[in-house]
């Protein structure tokens, strides 16, 4: 172990969940979303082991490590568990209004010489960290802050088909949440597009919102069940299916709560046969902004790797939706959706 100011180097079979970490190298040279961040589950600690990083900093005063007795620690890293003592950590930092979207996401959002492909991988890594932030930070200034930024992205969207397509194409595959949230709403975002175009009759803005903020009520489910590697049995899955009013009510408290947002949130996980949640609604029961997120979602799913399942290739994807799941969704609607997804060069 070697210690340089408030970074201690450790090799990353001595890392823990907990620890606030900080990468050798570039966001492009691994698979994290930023180079610092803090080990939030076992998942996370294993991609990272799987780096190949000979050593990895960690920040100790960020780190926040549980207690232990002394004679529970490895002998190993006896010496790194005395000096990430807890008491002697700094809170994570408070996000605010003032730093919760990144810099380079508004920047890569304006700036129109940049080429699509590289605009895309901007835009794309950007809204990933601002809904990492917002999600550990749900507050109702937050909130406000990133529905703006949301409208942003949700404009490139309309209006640059090149960079879009690209940003469908180069989605991430692990199942955080936040990643989860950005590759639903820009693939939403996107039938959205291709059913409604530039229609006045829809508020593009609050639907793009809506789709990034579908899973918002998670944050308020316990962790253990939202990183459990494996089923979920029914208390468990009663407990998560309690989300979509959570995030219904996060929103509503917040002031942020707008019409579409509402049918969302609180519809994205119905099914055309009635055999979705909350309420049980039937095909014609289900708004269609509900039904988009609801085919979004479950493909994102699909598509992603778990630390129970592998990651479904997206035409494996489609074809198991429709072969098993056809009466979860609409046809017509479904058609479109692998009519979109179908394009998607890989």
């Amino acid at each position: 172990m070697t210690q340089t100011r408030d970074l201690t180097s450790i090799t990353p079979g001595n890392l823990q969940v907990g620890m606030y970490v900080v990468l050798p190298s570039g966001w492009l040279d691994h698979p994290f979303l930023r180079n610092q961040f803090q080990i939030k589950d076992p998942d996370q600690l294993k991609k990272l082991q799987d780096c190949g990083f000979e050593n990895v900093r960690v920040d100790l005063k960020r780190s926040k490590l549980p207690k232990r007795p002394a004679e529970d620690a490895p002998t190993e890293s006896a010496n790194e568990a005395a000096v990430l003592d807890p008491k002697l950590c700094d809170d994570l930092p408070q996000w605010n209004p003032d730093n919760l979207v990144p810099e380079q996401l508004l920047e890569s959002l304006h700036d129109k010489k940049i080429p699509p492909e590289q605009r895309s991988k901007a835009v794309y890594s950007h809204s990933r960290e601002l809904m990492n932030r917002l999600l550990e930070s749900p507050t109702a200034e937050n909130l406000k802050a990133s529905k703006q930024a949301i409208s942003s992205v949700t404009d490139l969207i309309l209006s640059d088909d090149a960079t879009a397509i690209n940003m469908l194409r180069i989605t991430d595959h692990d199942f955080y949440t936040y990643t989860h949230s950005v590759n639903v709403g820009v693939t939403s975002i996107m039938v959205a597009k291709a059913l409604f175009g530039q229609s006045d009759r829809h508020d593009m803005h609050e639907l793009g919102a809506g789709f990034f903020l579908h899973d918002l009520g998670k944050v308020n489910i316990r962790q253990e069940v939202i990183n459990k590697p494996g089923r979920l049995d029914d208390t468990e899955m009663r407990h998560m299916r309690t989300h979509p009013y959570k995030g219904f009510k996060l929103l509503e408290k917040s002031g942020q709560l707008s019409e579409e947002s509402r049918i969302i949130i609180l519809q994205h996980h119905e099914r055309a046969d009635g055999s979705g949640y909350p309420k049980q609604l039937h095909d014609r029961e289900i708004h269609i902004y509900g039904k988009i997120c609801c085919i979004a979602d479950v493909y994102d799913a699909l598509t992603a790797e778990r630390s129970y399942k592998k990651a479904l290739q997206p035409f494996e994807a489609l074809k198991l939706m429709k072969a098993q799941m056809a009466d979860h969704f609409n046809k017509e609607l479904f058609e479109r959706f692998v009519m979109l997804m179908g394009g998607i060069p890989r």
